[in-house]
């Protein structure tokens, strides 16, 4: 089967490429799951360089998130069988033609979603979810700023949102991609390279916004806490920018804000009985078909090139997926 593994840590790719590898047989508790798709994720990226916070041994398949059908069962699997259609999630292993793991890590494909959809699902209203309902305890009529709206997280977190009834203004470095946000749902749009401290301010009536989604960091964020609300959450996700941000403490005692931190799968980890309900709320929203993800392209996994350099380069809008 065909695989994309990192062999070695370097940059541009260097050490990451397709190998055939022997078909995975499922250990007792797991299943093996024929894939159909795999989306990308920007972890992925940094990974390859071991710049992420999970440093595989080498070795190791990239690829987080998967659907697929179910190709094989091992000991002790009966909530699955062959021929299930499923999705789901793998720290590693889903950018290959199989892969066996835990029968826990998937469950049914919604019929709502195409597989693309679904291996593009799991993560980013995973983190929209526990980042504006257990962590930032958005409530209905205040006001959230979206950060990075353009990408696959960001705009789960438009969505997710606007389902719990807040007043949703999103931010992108593009105007193209901006249009596309708020045909998603978006209330209000800003370009972050116009600045947009005194347009949040102007749009709340001058109080600010009640919840930030940050998943950028560097100079947003540090515009972010010139525009938040007192008694403001602001969520910290990540920091695509490159650069780790700093506030100063008296910044928080004066405007009365909060700084959280914002790790969906590793809340899970902790808290076993709430991730699972986490879970089952975000695929409820797609078996109802209240939310669904955006699809900027689907790259054959010999193309796996392509679209990682359609990631590094930030033209993405929503997500891209991989086609074992």
């Amino acid at each position: 089967m065909k695989s994309l593994v990192v062999s070695q840590l370097a940059p541009d790719f260097a050490g990451t490429g397709l190998q055939d590898l022997p078909l995975p047989e499922p250990k007792p508790g797991e299943v093996r799951v024929a894939v159909k798709a795999a989306s990308l994720n920007f972890p992925d990226l940094l990974m390859t360089e071991g710049k992420y916070q999970l440093k595989p041994e080498l070795p190791f398949t990239l690829g987080m998130e998967l659907a697929g059908v179910v190709d094989a069962v091992g000991e002790g699997v009966t909530e699955l069988k062959p021929g299930d259609e499923v999705a789901g999630g793998s720290r590693i292993g889903a950018f290959s033609q199989f892969i066996a793991m835990p029968a826990a890590g998937l469950r049914k494909k919604p019929a709502a979603l195409s597989f693309a959809e679904a291996s593009a699902y799991g993560a980013a209203y995973l983190t929209a979810y526990v980042s504006l309902v257990i962590r930032g305890h958005l409530q209905p009529g205040e006001t959230l700023l979206v950060h990075g709206a353009s990408g696959g997280v960001g705009m789960a977190a438009v969505e997710v949102g606007k389902l719990l009834g807040a007043t949703v203004i999103a931010t992108s470095a593009s105007d193209e991609k901006l249009k596309v946000v708020k045909a998603r749902g978006a209330d209000h749009v800003l370009n972050v390279t116009r600045g947009f401290r005194e347009e949040v301010k102007a749009l709340t009536g001058g109080r600010g916004a009640d919840v930030i989604f940050d998943p950028v960091g560097g100079d947003v964020f540090d515009e972010s806490v010139r525009c938040i609300a007192f008694d403001g959450r602001l969520l910290i996700i990540g920091f695509t920018s490159g650069r780790i941000p700093s506030v100063s403490v008296n910044m928080p005692l004066i405007k009365g804000f909060s700084v959280v931190g914002v790790r969906a799968g590793e809340y899970g980890r902790q808290f076993p009985e709430k991730g699972r309900e986490n879970q089952e709320a975000i695929w409820k929203w797609a078996e109802e078909g209240k939310v669904k993800p955006c699809i900027y392209a689907e790259v054959p996994l010999a193309d796996w090139r392509a679209a990682f350099d359609m990631m590094r380069s930030r033209e993405v809008v929503g997500k891209v997926v991989l086609l074992p």
